[in-house]
């Protein structure tokens, strides 16, 4: 093995790799170099490299003796380590421990200090498995929606769909008998720039989108805004900051009290978050994107630069730390309302895979991320040239030399006001395609992460939270990936559209019970649309590349597609008439949602898109103004809808599937 070859496998480089269609991949030398290069490591020489990795080497050495996890009733090894030693458990109970080469299996759960003589190390001991869903619901197979939250829309007149919208949205599926809602990342973006609202490429995964604040909980309701089908989100953001300005400026002395009382709770970190919005609002006036873009004084978070601008600006600094509290307050009391209608597990959060290398997370926390590298998926059949998200993310060597502190803290961030949480992109757990800044994404390479470490923090979080985990397992799917989720208790995502054997459906009787059943994602056509061909049409609109020789070849594959699924759903007994035609899609999605009912899944999540029978979908990977992404608008008030005929026939369906 070279030198190269060498560093990339200490630094958790996979040099080779199998791709989705099992074919067996080789990183080149010149893709591997410019990895480690943006990782900082010297690849100029052979002296260079073996340095750089004799670093790494040693550094992991010393990682490891600062952070150990193992599981309940098991003895955790301690290499190196042998004596007596004192444990303190998380609750401050004190243990006299002997260790000779492991430390004695451990009956609680949780973070506890082990010091022997006068070293200290963080142990993680995790449950056997995660929240789950027959611990909020024993014996029960449950369904919730999956809901674009600026999608929704309730009585008033808004130009998008807030966290009260939600709460009211929550009540009213509950009524209809759901027990989860599964909803669009909530992660703090730029309120500044109107035209950065991607809900997967956030500022910070720490923090909350203020937008979604509803100023009604402190007595100023947004009306008279703008509603359009389609969101313009340039004219939309600007005028909804002005809403909160006004909210904050009414605030009275008791929200006052309960901002300071938000801000002690929230520490440093939220403090060093709302002093970033007020920096990024000052200089995106001056044309400057993120905050590599300021001047080089305002770059370190902790410099008096930024000390000097948050006395010279408290006003603003206190206006982002209101809107934060604002934006958690509405949250929880949307979490609120779905659990007192009777939901069993409330509203599922979906966490983004990574952030924005300019954002408030980056800025403030650099030696977390990968800096220099971008994330993204390897060239596969549907992108020939790979993808590069434009987005980065934790290193796994900060967060073995961090105790996993930003992980720890990104979930609860995420579980803090739901029943559960939806893991995007799960695989990034064990590893992720990363790629050079200002490169092509055929010049990436997977970079390992420690899924181990990262499934007992998970199974932590997850049970002290009593939420469910649910991981988005689709893709390039590494071998033994499933298996591992499987026995820590994460659902995995089964996906009508992908669970097909040929033309046919697979027989619900297939699904994995412990897994989440879906007739689609926010990515993908609606069933409804898909049985149009409106995803078809897309591709023709946008001059888009295609498998099938021709349309006329992609609308006969269509036609025996649709057969093959007819088929599939009068087999399971949802369906009974005769085939639809390509314009009758509210009987398939009929049809749909009472074959994920069907399934032994313990959970069914179905797009409110497919509830509702409409053609469009929310996102068009790989578009930005090609398509309306994440701009789209219900028809009307989601109590209204869900009171249609057809929509409550639909309703009963899966009510009646998950109940049989």
């Amino acid at each position: 093995m070279s030198a190269l070859h060498d560093l990339a496998h200490e630094a958790g480089l996979q040099i080779d790799w199998t791709d989705a269609g099992g074919q067996a991949q080789r990183v080149s030398d010149d893709a591997l170099a410019g990895v480690l290069r943006a990782l900082g490591h010297d690849t100029a020489s052979d002296a260079g490299l073996t340095e750089a990795r004799d670093r790494l080497v040693a550094d992991r050495s010393g990682r490891a003796a600062s952070f150990v996890s193992g599981d309940v009733g098991e003895p955790i090894p301690l290499t190196g380590m042998d004596g007596t030693g004192e444990l303190v458990l998380d609750d401050g109970e004190r243990r006299t421990v002997i260790i000779a080469g492991a430390l004695p299996a451990i009956d609680r759960p949780g973070y506890h200090t082990l010091t022997i003589g006068d070293h200290t190390l963080t142990v993680a001991v995790a449950p056997a498995r995660c929240f789950m869903v027959g611990d909020a619901a024993p014996g029960r197979r449950l369904w919730g929606p999956a809901v674009q939250i600026p999608a929704l829309r309730d009585g008033r007149d808004t130009a998008f769909g807030d966290f009260g919208t939600l709460g009211h949205s929550a009540r009213a599926f509950a009524a209809a008998g759901a027990d989860a809602m599964a909803i669009s990342p909530f992660h703090a973006l730029f309120p500044a720039d109107p035209d950065r609202f991607s809900p997967y490429a956030p500022s910070s995964r720490l923090f909350l989108n203020i937008l979604y604040g509803d100023p009604g909980l402190v007595g100023l309701p947004v009306t008279g805004e703008d509603a359009p089908d389609l969101i313009e989100w340039q004219a939309a953001i600007p005028q909804r900051v002005a809403h909160l300005r006004r909210a904050f400026d009414a605030r009275t002395d008791a929200i006052r009290d309960a901002v300071a009382a938000f801000a002690v709770e929230g520490g440093d970190e939220l403090v060093r978050h709302a002093r970033f919005d007020a920096l990024h609002a000052h200089f995106f006036g001056q044309g400057a994107r993120g905050w590599q873009d300021w001047p080089a004084a305002f770059r370190d978070p902790a410099g008096e630069a930024v000390a000097a601008f948050a006395r010279d600006h408290a006003g603003d600094v206190d206006f982002y730390l209101f809107c934060q509290w604002l934006a958690d307050r509405s949250l929880a009391e949307a979490q609120a309302a779905a659990v007192d209608r009777g939901m069993r597990l409330g509203l599922i959060a979906d966490l983004a895979v990574g952030m924005d290398a300019g954002g408030s997370h980056a800025w403030s926390r650099r030696d977390d991320l990968i800096t220099g590298l971008s994330i993204g998926a390897p060239p596969d059949l549907l992108g020939p040239d790979g993808q590069n998200w434009g987005i980065t993310g934790f290193s796994p060597q900060a967060l073995q030399r961090t105790g996993f502190a930003p992980f720890i803290a990104t979930i609860r961030s995420a579980v803090r006001h739901a029943g559960g949480i939806r893991i995007d992109h799960a695989m990034g757990l064990q590893r992720l395609w990363v790629v050079p800044d200002g490169r092509p994404a055929s010049e990436g390479a997977y970079l390992s992460y420690p899924i181990d470490d990262m499934l007992r923090v998970l199974a932590i979080e997850s049970q002290a939270a009593r939420a469910i985990v649910i991981g988005e397992d689709l893709g390039t799917v590494p071998e033994g990936f499933r298996p591992r989720l499987d026995a820590r208790g994460v659902l995995g995502m089964r996906v009508m559209p992908f669970e097909t054997d040929g033309d046919r459906l697979k027989p619900p009787a297939s699904y994995d019970a412990q897994a989440a059943a879906m007739t689609g994602t926010h990515d993908l056509s609606t069933v409804a649309g898909w049985w149009r061909g409106r995803d078809l049409d897309l591709i023709d609109e946008l001059g888009r590349s295609t498998r099938s020789e021709s349309r006329a070849h992609a609308d006969e594959q269509r036609a025996r597609e649709r057969t093959g699924w007819w088929d599939g759903f009068v087999a399971a007994g949802v369906a009974h008439e005769p085939q639809p035609d390509p314009d009758d899609g509210a009987l398939v999605a009929d049809a749909a949602l009472g074959f994920v009912g069907v399934t032994p899944c313990a959970i069914a999540v179905v797009p409110m898109e497919d509830v509702l029978g409409l053609i469009e979908q929310p996102n068009l990977p790989g578009t930005t103004d090609e398509h309306p992404n994440w701009r789209r608008r219900m028809p009307a008030d989601t109590g209204e809808l869900l009171g249609h005929d057809d929509v409550a026939a639909r309703i009963a369906t899966i009510n009646q599937a998950r109940t049989a």
